[in-house]
């Protein structure tokens, strides 16, 4: 019970945060929109774009998260700092690529993404892209932070910030888009202004966790060579890597999925494409659910390994019940609701019925996604996710071939397919699972004293 409260007490605030990236796409294009279609189009592609580069940066702040939290779990400040080094050292290498490289890259890059289309959509993001891309940095900073103060346990600091960021671009949208007459660019501009004063605001609250530091020792950096330092932080950069990069790349793996099925419905009709794309934004409104359990559980089975205290299991079994509760709800609700939640988005005639059946198809997948996602997080907490990296790479192969295969049963046969794979991925992250309880307590024994006499109270980095 105690790590179904915790488990609880860290997903919500993670939730409403996932929920305020959503939230801020809509805002732009509810401004956006009286711009156009061409406008549409362009912010639409663009915003694509930059969920897919949220993938790179993951591995910087997913990584940060496990180990921070691993580290406070064992009281190991040194620790903590080396994962925050690590965290900022691959946000160096990674932002300069994106950023400098998209903007010079931006034209090339619209085209691809209409496909090889020109005209004013094509100007309209090539113009969007000049903006946004080199915000990246901005929010891949953002992203790093919310890892740190996930890490530490704090999950409601990165939540308040992502609404500050939603209720600063609310405003400037009107007043640069139309106000100003700034159009697309307006929208890049108001959010990365947005995004930028919720990253002050993120490294105020990581400075006001950090100032109780203790401060009788020399600083490491004053008293180590300069190509000391170097070795040092590319160690770091290199632990964080190690541990961010399966989320980042399962991340990308499901986002690539995603886009691929696209193509595959797409051979259904051009009305089924329609639905299945509106379906999917209100799907995404449950699966956010599960995504915010699994960060709850990353972070509580961390902290807990690192205080030498080995409850994986314990820890997946309520991070099962209440992630597999949500879906078990989601897919209730869509059940029942698929025909309004169509009508909601603006959907009608043969698009709003098509919709419909096919939210009304989704829980059997609902529910076994919400198991896999859920245990998920128990293994980013350990450590074990390149494992699940590789199934999650077969599972979206397997999903693929099996929607190809039942193309003639129409959208109910993708769900078929979906539901199908998801139960392979689910029975072996649970054959994992399993594993868990005959592995020698190793972890039971390390670091029963790394943090005694260590109070958790002020600066960890």
């Amino acid at each position: 019970m105690d790590h179904r409260r915790r488990l609880v007490s860290l997903a919500y605030p993670v939730y409403f945060e996932l929920l305020a990236g959503v939230a801020a796409g809509i805002i732009n294009m509810v401004w956006v929109a009286r711009l156009g279609g061409e406008a549409v189009a362009a912010v639409a592609v663009a915003t694509n774009v930059e969920n897919l580069l949220l993938g790179v940066i993951l591995m910087a702040g997913s990584g940060a998260t496990v180990l921070v939290a691993r580290a406070r779990g064992a009281g190991d400040r040194a620790a903590a700092r080396a994962a925050v080094r690590g965290g900022w050292t691959l946000w160096a290498l990674i932002t300069p690529v994106v950023a400098v490289g998209g903007y010079l890259c931006r034209e090339p890059l619209a085209r691809l993404v209409l496909g090889g289309g020109g005209g004013d959509a094509l100007a309209l993001a090539t113009g969007y892209f000049a903006i946004a891309l080199p915000g990246m940095a901005v929010y891949f900073a953002t992203n790093v932070v919310d890892g740190i103060l996930k890490g530490a346990g704090d999950t409601r600091t990165p939540m308040r910030l992502a609404l500050l960021a939603n209720g600063l671009i609310l405003v400037l949208d009107p007043l640069l888009i139309i106000g100003l007459g700034l159009g697309v660019r307006g929208a890049a501009i108001a959010t990365v202004l947005g995004r930028t004063a919720s990253l002050i605001c993120g490294f105020v609250a990581l400075y006001r966790q950090g100032r109780g530091e203790p401060r009788d020792q020399p600083s490491v950096a004053r008293t180590r060579p300069a190509t000391r330092r170097a070795r040092r932080l590319a160690a770091d950069a290199r632990r964080t890597a190690a541990t961010g990069l399966p989320m980042s790349a399962d991340f990308v793996l499901r986002m690539t999925g995603a886009l691929a099925l696209v193509a595959v419905v797409a051979r259904i009709g051009v009305e089924e494409v329609a639905a299945y794309g509106i379906a999917t934004k209100a799907m995404y409104l449950a699966t956010m659910a599960f995504y915010s359990v699994r960060q709850a559980a990353a972070i509580h089975t961390a902290h807990l390994l690192g205080s030498g205290r080995d409850e994986r299991r314990a820890v997946g079994r309520q991070a099962l019940l209440v992630a597999g509760a949500l879906g078990l709800v989601a897919a209730l609700l869509l059940l029942a609701a698929g025909p309004w939640i169509m009508r909601g988005f603006g959907a009608g005639g043969e698009v709003a019925g098509a919709g419909a059946l096919y939210l009304r198809c989704l829980g059997p997948y609902l529910m076994l996604l919400a198991c896999f996602i859920a245990l998920g997080g128990v293994f980013e907490g350990t450590g074990g996710s390149p494992v699940l990296a590789r199934i999650t790479a077969c599972g979206v192969a397997a999903q693929l071939g099996l929607a190809y295969a039942l193309l003639g049963l129409g959208l109910p046969g993708i769900c078929l397919a979906m539901a199908a794979s998801m139960a392979l991925q689910c029975g072996a992250v649970v054959r994992l699972y399993r594993r868990m309880g005959r592995e020698a307590p190793v972890l039971r024994r390390k670091r029963r004293t790394a943090g005694a006499g260590i109070s958790h109270r002020g600066g960890w980095w």
